[in-house]
């Protein structure tokens, strides 16, 4: 059995109750609300939504479009989901790991890609090239072994 099995089921529970439950419940308050508190008690608003059905179909009609706009311009216009984005890397280690993984990927493919083009040309590697591709092997390996989880690397794959 898992031992961060509680976790995740206190996560999953978080997950439905404030994605879903939590939407949908506050959704229908808002409309109950609004509607017998403020639109029921005032006969000028009384008269344009004379049921509380009515009243639901137009603010469904209006609230979709307008908050599928307001989540469009959160994503795509606005700077406030780049700000999140950044704020969940910084705080989590996994997505740190992941883009120094791949910058040290690309670096070790970019080397790569040098020596198969002088090969492709015949050409001979000088010493200066050589030293650089150690170079990255060694900060590579270095990396690897700082990582706790790439252990099996270093045991069974990398001599």
């Amino acid at each position: 059995m898992r031992e961060d099995l509680l976790f995740r089921i206190w996560y999953y529970f978080r997950t439905g109750w404030g994605t879903y439950f939590a939407f949908i419940f506050a959704a229908v308050n808002t409309l109950v609300v609004t509607y017998y508190l403020a639109i029921d008690k005032l006969p000028v608003l009384k008269t344009i939504f004379p049921s509380f059905i009515t009243y639901v179909l137009v603010s469904v009609a209006i609230a979709i479009p307008l908050l599928t706009a307001a989540g469009y311009i959160h994503f795509k216009k606005s700077t406030a989901y780049k700000a999140e984005v950044d704020i969940s890397v910084e705080s989590h280690p996994h997505m740190k790991r992941l883009l120094v993984s791949n910058e040290a990927i690309m670096i070790l493919f970019l080397k790569m890609s040098d020596v198969i083009i002088k090969i492709g040309k015949n050409e001979k590697l000088d010493e200066k090239e050589l030293k650089e591709i150690e170079e990255v092997q060694k900060d590579f390996m270095d990396y690897i072994k700082e990582q706790k989880d790439f252990k099996f690397i270093s045991k069974n794959k990398i001599t």
